[in-house]
């Protein structure tokens, strides 16, 4: 029958009591299903535990036999505790034996028992058990009943993550010793890490789960979503103009799920039943996130992904100063699910030794923000987020991309050995940053750096660059919830260019949509958003947003020279109609202000295959064109970088991409334009060398790219290594990266790469 709240608030408190005793935890578990069946009116309750395996074993019951306790288990296809861990959501059953999945063992002595209800147990947005309880007649349990099973099943997540399956009477409240576990991931950012796990998302202690008075954490929790609804209502208070009527609508939607009625009543009916406000937000969290793993609906994905979102902000409001991620003076390593460039800049001071990402496609900006930064980052590590608590020490190797959690004394060791060869190797290229990137026989290859920040243009002088080959102007439009104003762009470009001390630099701009999607403009949902409407598509449809970026580079330039590019450009005709925007801009600031710049250069990146046949059109308009290598291998080889079933076939090492590069080069060469490279590939020696070796003389990369390119460039015979390259892209063999590692050596070429 069903029970009353007051009941409910004093299991909680029960709960709370069993959890702080000292004692075996068998014992424990024992307390605790005789006070839920009590609590329930039910005749069982039983708790099991989901093992690595995914198998199901019964860890403490109230009403079935004892001699089944570590001994009965289920696959996680069999049974009805089965079915709940597999769907990760309650399911209430009047007459379970007559289920078709329900699965008898007769070792329980479960044959009297016929109504059931299974809720899983989860933590982190995943199942890591099932409590359910059983009564002899058949009876339908009502929502207030499963709801208040799941708030128990959240509660006894604590307590079960702590269990050892081996030996269930592992004592007291402490914690069982975890294996070392070691995670591959996709390295962001090269370097050495070590340090205990920060997790960027909110956790809510054990302590924190119950309501002290109920009146009072009903009003915190009210005023904590009326803060939430104010910081997204700011959010949408934007030039209506600017962001078109798509983006809003896409914003409208996001506002009214925190707005939405249904969330608030879930969130107050937790705390009503006993729970914190914190606690009840993290109830909704866990259940967001169990749901989006089995979620394979691209739209319900993405409601699902702003509703873990809200979440969070919420959970942040609630705890204020203690709702931040606590980044100790110790070393400390960022642990996050996703992280926009923004919240990563926000740690940008706090002495961060790596960071983890969970997924990679969403994190793509704070990598680079990241690489400004100079910390180690490794992403798209599967399951990362379930697999690492808070506190834990953990290795990031993002040389090859491991994650070592929990290491060992003798991975430790290894660790350090590796750190030792790093910093000599560093000390190395140190020596070379002021010495010219000259082959042995004469050629000179400028090596530029990539950059998108201010912090990017500090690495400048450190790394040896000779300038600036692409600098990424939409982080500042990424990294503010609002469109940046004119003023703050002129501010940002003058500094890049003070930096910069007169060396040169290529502005790119603005290169949005597809993954790069700001808070402020986020753009509608599209079924392949990389070749949709992005880069200069979007731009020249949002002339008002381009031209005050043109406007804003011109006048940061004054008197000095100024270089700008534009990007994904696929015809003639688009590059025509942005260089004209550009150069009417130059005439309206020269009328404006009486300067102009002193020279403008404007080129252009070659993005796609289409532009690399429409170079003839381009001759005499475009001063220069840089191969941006990131998006014209992926469109070359039509196989996302960012997608691991596919990033083999991704290799600019190969006989068909080099012998497409060649076409552009001798084109480039043909029709007087110069020719430059920039990209993820520029910065790796063995393809450094294949864009030396076709006649490629500029090349921009990160700063930490930067000495291994030079120390490789200063070791080699261009004009001996051409040749042997050129016939070998004629003849190759079944493996041709392994023929040019083969060929470098042949010819002493110091790779640091392969």
């Amino acid at each position: 029958m069903p029970y009353n709240l007051p009941a409910t608030r004093l299991l909680m408190n029960r709960l709370r009591q069993v959890m702080a005793e000292e004692g075996e935890t068998r014992s424990r578990l024992d307390k605790v299903v005789r006070l839920i069946a009590s609590t329930m009116v039910a005749d069982v309750c039983s708790i099991y535990l989901r093992l690595q395996g995914g198998a199901l074993l019964l860890i403490a019951t109230e009403g079935l036999k004892a001699d089944a306790v570590a001994a009965t288990r289920l696959s996680v296809n069999e049974g009805l505790v089965g079915l709940v861990a597999r769907r990760a959501e309650p399911m209430a059953i009047q007459d379970a034996p007559r289920h078709p999945s329900f699965s008898y063992r007769p070792e329980t002595g479960e044959d009297p028992f016929h109504a059931f209800l299974g809720v899983p147990i989860l933590r982190g947005g995943r199942v890591i058990g099932v409590l359910t309880v059983q009564n002899r007649t058949e009876r339908a349990y009502d929502d207030e009943e499963i709801d208040n099973l799941q708030t128990i099943a959240m509660v006894l997540a604590e307590i079960v993550d702590r269990i050892d399956p081996d030996a269930l009477n592992n004592g007291g409240n402490e914690k069982r010793e975890r294996n070392t576990a070691s995670l591959t991931g996709r390295v962001f950012c090269e370097g050495l890490g070590y340090g205990r796990a920060v997790l960027h998302d909110p956790v809510v202690p054990a302590a924190k789960f119950f309501a002290a008075d109920q009146v009072t954490e009903s009003k915190r929790l009210s005023e904590g979503m009326e803060e939430l609804k104010a910081s997204i209502d700011r959010m949408m208070a934007l030039d209506g103009a600017a962001l078109g009527e798509d983006p809003r609508d896409v914003m409208e939607t996001y506002r009214l799920l925190a707005h939405d009625p249904s969330w608030a009543e879930k969130l107050q009916e937790g705390v009503k039943s006993g729970l914190s406000a914190e606690a009840s937000v993290d109830r909704a969290r866990r259940e967001h996130r169990a749901r989006l793993q089995s979620a394979r609906d691209p739209y319900l994905r993405e409601r699902l992904h702003d509703l873990e979102d809200l979440d969070n902000r919420l959970l942040r409001i609630l705890g204020g100063e203690e709702g931040k991620p606590q980044i100790s003076e110790e070393r400390s390593v960022l642990v996050a699910r996703r992280l926009g460039p923004a919240e990563l800049l926000e740690y940008s001071n706090t002495g961060l030794r790596a960071i983890l990402m969970e997924e990679a496609a969403a994190s793509s900006h704070a990598a680079i923000v990241a690489r400004a930064l100079g910390i180690p980052t490794l992403g798209g590590i599967a399951g990362l987020t379930t697999r690492i608590d808070q506190g834990d020490w953990v290795i990031v190797d993002a040389e090859d991309g491991t994650l070592h959690i929990r290491p060992d004394d003798s991975l430790y060791d290894a660790y350090k050995g590796r750190v030792s060869l790093r910093s000599e190797r560093q000390a190395g290229y140190e020596a070379l940053k002021d010495l010219p990137a000259r082959t042995t026989d004469g050629t000179e290859v400028s090596l530029m750096l990539n950059a998108g920040l201010d912090l990017d243009m500090d690495m400048m002088k450190q790394a040896g660059a000779d300038g600036v080959g692409l600098f990424r102007t939409e982080f500042q439009f990424l990294v503010s919830e609002s469109l940046p104003k004119l003023n703050d762009q002129i501010d940002l470009y003058k500094r890049v260019l003070d930096k910069a001390d007169g060396k040169p630099v290529i502005f790119r701009t603005v290169d949005l949509g597809g993954d790069k999607v700001l808070p402020a403009l986020n753009l509608q949902r599209e079924e392949n958003p990389a070749l949709g409407w992005r880069s200069i598509r979007f731009a020249l449809d949002h002339k008002g947003l381009f031209r005050r970026q043109l406007r804003a580079l011109v006048r940061a330039a004054g008197e000095r020279p100024l270089t700008v590019m534009f990007p994904m450009v696929t015809v003639a005709s688009e590059f025509e109609e942005a260089r004209d925007l550009l150069l009417t801009e130059v005439e309206w600031s020269a009328k404006r202000t009486g300067r102009r710049p002193s020279r403008v250069e404007v080129g252009v990146m070659l993005e796609t295959p289409a532009l690399a046949y429409g170079l003839p059109e381009l001759a005499g308009k475009a001063e220069f064109l840089s191969v941006g290598t990131n998006d014209l291998m992926q469109f070359f080889f039509a196989a996302d970088r960012m997608t691991p079933h596919v990033s083999d076939r991704y290799d600019l090492v190969s006989p068909s991409a080099l012998r497409f590069l060649k076409e552009v080069s001798d084109a480039c060469k043909t029709h007087g334009i110069r020719m430059s490279a920039c990209g993820e590939a520029t910065g790796s020696t063995l393809s450094a060398l294949c864009f030396v070796a076709l006649g490629f003389t500029t090349l921009s990369m990160s700063a930490g790219s930067i000495g291994p390119v030079k120390q490789m460039i200063r070791s080699f015979d261009l004009q001996a290594f051409r040749p042997d390259f050129l016939a070998a892209l004629d003849a190759p063999k079944q493996d041709f990266r392994n023929q040019v590692l083969a060929l470098a050596a042949d010819h002493g070429i110091e790779l640091s790469d392969g």
